[in-house]
């Protein structure tokens, strides 16, 4: 059963308002809200001594050791209020544990998680330091912000190697680059994204990776990871053309098919083509990927290279060299091929990681770009509460042509 919380008087209220004329009256930094803070903090505490010496400030002593209270210590507390100079009793056994201010706190709670909501906006240390400064009148050091966000990496790590499902239907495989400080020169580091789409047709994170170069041996280290961490099955895995990738993940499972991203095959051919005939080449690709079978789209091809191939051979050998893995969509129905051979779902993730990191001109350490990127896709996974378009669709498809991969129910 619970207790119905008092709610204060009018008449209180009215008390404690008395002499109020402008907003600074009140939350200001010396407002009414900081000093009842730092007044019912203060109760608080001597309420907890009260309970751990067992008698109040004038009884007579109510423990076996005759423990008694030996004056106080001062803090300061950091938080959105500002600074808080708080008075905590101590005992002369100095066995008293304050729980709402437990020893060394020194910032309130939700502090931390106001640094890093602003770090995860891709607010850089000092930017943190001058917006907590500017709106609660705190300084805060930037070895501060600093700790605070350094305490990401364990959570990161436990992340990246927690356990995965036995099965992901798609896996959407990506890459972003940033700049990042390494040895004394900024370097430009590949930042690779695995993201599922699980039974329930939910998106979600497999793991980040970051790579000076990307090759077979690379993404075998990648995929006998994600094999480690539990899974045991992909149907399909879409790649924007990863060198090695193909070979790896054939590797330790040999029965995914690799369906090359049609978006990213198209948008590499138009580089080869001046901007006045872009329109009608990308019009003429599209006559392939939409084709109602792979035979008609093998037609297209073959209409695409008489009419252009000789102006743009670099496309036609593009895609006649990728065919194996450009085709793989055909075997499903129109209304679920785009779900498969777009990475459409991972672009948009990075996407949002750009977003946070266009004010960065390098990041001073690969730890440095992991807190960021990890704090971002949290925020950026919060909206994913849908399954992906069509996926009814694709899992009964699914459910038919790998019957025999299927979890029994």
């Amino acid at each position: 059963m619970t207790t119905a919380q008092k709610k204060p008087s009018p008449e209180l209220i009215e008390q404690l308002m008395a002499g109020y004329q402008k907003p600074e009256d009140l939350i200001g930094e010396n407002g009414l809200l900081k000093q009842i803070t730092k007044a019912f903090v203060e109760r608080a505490l001597q309420a907890e001594m009260e309970a751990h010496l067992g008698h109040s400030k004038h009884d007579s002593v109510g423990n076996s050791d005759g423990n008694t209270r030996n004056g106080k210590s001062r803090k300061t507390l950091k938080g959105e209020f500002g600074e808080l100079p708080i008075e905590i009793p101590r005992d002369r056994n100095g066995s008293f544990e304050p729980q709402l201010i437990p020893k060394h706190q020194t910032r309130w709670a939700g502090f931390d998680d106001k640094v890093l909501s602003l770090y995860a906006r891709g607010m850089t240390v000092r930017e943190i330091q001058s917006h907590l400064e500017e709106m609660y009148g705190t300084e805060v050091s930037t070895g501060l912000i600093s700790s605070v966000t350094d305490a990401v990496i364990d959570e990161v790590k436990a992340w990246q190697s927690r356990p995965l499902d036995a099965l992901y239907p798609i896996v959407y495989l990506d890459c972003i680059h940033a700049k990042v400080r390494d040895g004394g020169a900024v370097r430009a580091k590949a930042v690779y994204l695995a993201l599922g789409i699980n039974l329930a047709g939910e998106k979600e994170l497999l793991g980040i990776w970051i790579a000076q170069t990307e090759g077979a041996k690379f993404w075998l280290q990648v995929v006998t990871e994600l094999k480690n961490r539990g899974v045991a099955d992909i149907f399909i895995a879409c790649v924007d053309g990863l060198k090695g990738f193909p070979e790896a993940i054939e590797t330790v499972f040999p029965r995914t098919a690799v369906q090359l991203c049609i978006v990213h095959m198209v948008r590499y051919s138009l580089n080869y083509v001046s901007w006045k005939l872009r329109k009608a080449v990308a019009a003429d690709l599209r006559t392939i990927y939409t084709a109602a079978t792979v035979e008609e789209a093998a037609q297209r091809l073959d209409e695409f290279e008489e009419k252009w191939g000789q102006d743009y051979p670099s496309i036609v050998k593009s895609w006649r060299g990728n065919w194996a893995r450009i085709i793989p969509f055909f075997d499903y129905p129109p209304e679920i091929r785009k779900v498969i051979y777009t990475t459409n779902a991972i672009e948009s993730v990075n996407m949002g990681l750009r977003k946070v990191s266009k004010n960065r001109g390098s990041f001073p350490s690969d730890d440095a770009l992991l807190k960021l990127y990890y704090l971002a896709l949290k925020n950026i996974s919060k909206k994913w509460t849908m399954p992906i378009r069509d996926w009814k669709a694709a899992l009964n498809r699914f459910t038919i042509q790998f019957d025999d991969r299927m979890p029994q129910q």
